[in-house]
């Protein structure tokens, strides 16, 4: 069970390691509310959704299923969006479309097909809280980055001498590339470094 909630968040995570829900990742990390938001909007539908199937998965006609995960996944996107839009309007008109496109995100419908409709409802919410925190924790990588040197703040927040000339670039669609490229040399270098220890330990034992 702890290896279905921790695999989305390190081995298999979503943005770092299968390069899934690149559209979102690249077009609102440009500030760290609105990564977070993004990131737990999707872990919500993913969640949602994922119980949802796992109940009902064996009334699913094989035939149908795509349809069907489409359908319960947009009703849950629906449900988010009209959330989002009663609690900010601002946040919600910086979240724009990519809110509605949560809908044809490729980790969503995949995790429906590879795991929700095969797996009972815990570890399908088990599963569903490790991806969903494992994108939503990329995101805010990739966004408070980016806030923090585009605009000099985090969260809204100044932190940066008032003398900071900010890189404006990090808040346009190219600086996503550059800052998610720098994270994935991290994450990749820490994996490395974490399989090299692991060998020894294996041959120990």
């Amino acid at each position: 069970m702890p290896d279905e909630l921790l695999k989305g968040l390190w081995r298999e995570n979503p943005v770092f390691v299968q390069a899934l829900g690149m559209c979102p990742t690249l077009a609102v990390t440009n500030s760290a509310t609105n990564a977070l938001a993004m990131g737990l909007a999707t872990t919500t539908v993913l969640i949602a959704s994922g119980m949802v199937i796992s109940l009902i998965r064996s009334q699913i006609p094989k035939q149908a299923r795509i349809a069907t995960f489409i359908l319960i996944i947009a009703t849950f996107v629906t449900c988010v969006d009209y959330g989002i839009q009663a609690l900010s309007l601002e946040l919600h008109a910086a979240l724009g479309a990519f809110i509605s496109l949560i809908v044809v995100n490729c980790l969503i419908l995949g995790r429906m097909e590879a795991f929700a409709s095969k797996r009972p409802i815990l570890p399908t919410l088990l599963d569903g809280l490790g991806m969903g925190g494992g994108f939503t924790v990329a995101l805010l990588c990739l966004g408070a980055v980016r806030e923090l040197l585009g605009a000099g703040s985090l969260f809204g927040l100044a932190l940066l001498p008032a003398g900071f000339e900010p890189w404006v670039i990090m808040l346009l669609p190219g600086g996503g590339f550059f800052v998610l490229a720098g994270w994935v040399l991290v994450f990749n270098r820490l994996r490395q470094r974490e399989q090299a220890l692991a060998k020894p330990a294996r041959g120990a034992a």
